[in-house]
């Protein structure tokens, strides 16, 4: 069984966003390639495992200091493999400060059939910050044609504003899948699905401009997406029965997005590309 863990803090010093603590064990590693011109100071979040089995526990924690522009991106995909019973458990803590610019951003997560995956993300967002996150779930290796009949999926998150709980949400999979995947009210024949989550004072004016960014996407109508906003949470959902296409998409928002409300590249990280 592995237990690794990861913290990394940004501070602003001197007018710029710099790497103001690390710590990692293995099997968690944080990288810091040279930013695109234009782009936040970049932490890569490596698994050096090469994929999780049950037991394995992972822990990441950030904070952006105030004033910091920053953002943690995964390396590659996160694969978690079949389990003999023991849960996989990830644990991801975010705290953004005043005047911050936070982006968390995880590749996608790879589901093997019968494997057992409890993950929740937590973020704290200053009143005066600015979150950008979101994440991935694929139901195995749809490439290879493997299909994931039973095990445990559970993906929740918490956002705080100073500390007050304003939303918190969870996917739920338990046992056997196959009547969730094919319900209507379920996933209907999707494979891969994703949320994407903005945290921000503007987060309610901003819900006309996600809606549009969302119907402008040049995709198949089996991706399906739609936004909401509660409680100065913006949500986008997607569902699709391909996972490159919805990853695809996204990545196509997300982009748009945060150079509409951030005044950042209209680009993905070069990672998102490998």
């Amino acid at each position: 069984m592995a237990f690794g863990r990861a913290e990394v803090a940004f501070e602003q010093r001197s007018g710029e966003t710099r790497l103001a603590h690390l710590y990692q064990s293995d099997p968690l590693r944080v990288l810091f390639p040279a930013p695109g011109p234009g782009e936040p100071l970049t932490g890569s979040l490596v698994t050096t495992s090469g994929g999780l089995v049950g037991g394995d526990s992972l822990a990441v924690a950030v904070r952006a200091g105030s004033g910091t522009s920053s953002r943690v991106v995964g390396q590659a995909a996160e694969k978690v493999y079949r389990s003999a019973g023991h849960d996989v458990r990830i644990d991801v803590e975010l705290e953004v400060a005043d005047g911050a610019w936070h982006e968390w951003l995880p590749q996608e997560t790879i589901v093997f059939d019968a494997a057992r995956l409890r993950r929740k993300t937590s973020a704290d967002v200053s009143p005066q910050g600015g979150f950008l996150a979101g994440d991935i779930v694929v139901l195995g290796r749809t490439a290879m044609g493997e299909r994931v009949r039973d095990g445990l999926v559970r993906d929740a998150w918490e956002v705080r504003s100073s500390g007050r709980l304003i939303w918190s949400d969870a996917f739920h999979l338990d046992g056997d899948f196959s009547r969730y995947l094919h319900a209507r009210a379920g996933l209907d024949g999707a494979i891969a699905f994703a949320s994407t989550v903005y945290v921000g004072s503007d987060a309610a004016d901003l819900l006309p401009l996600a809606r549009e960014l969302l119907s402008d996407l040049t995709v198949d109508e089996d991706l399906r997406r739609g936004a909401t906003c509660t409680c100065g949470v913006l949500v986008v959902r997607w569902i699709d029965r391909e996972a490159a296409r919805l990853r695809d998409a996204y990545g196509e928002f997300w982009s748009g997005f945060r150079r509409e409300i951030a005044e950042l590249p209209a680009v993905m990280p070069r990672l998102w590309a490998i």
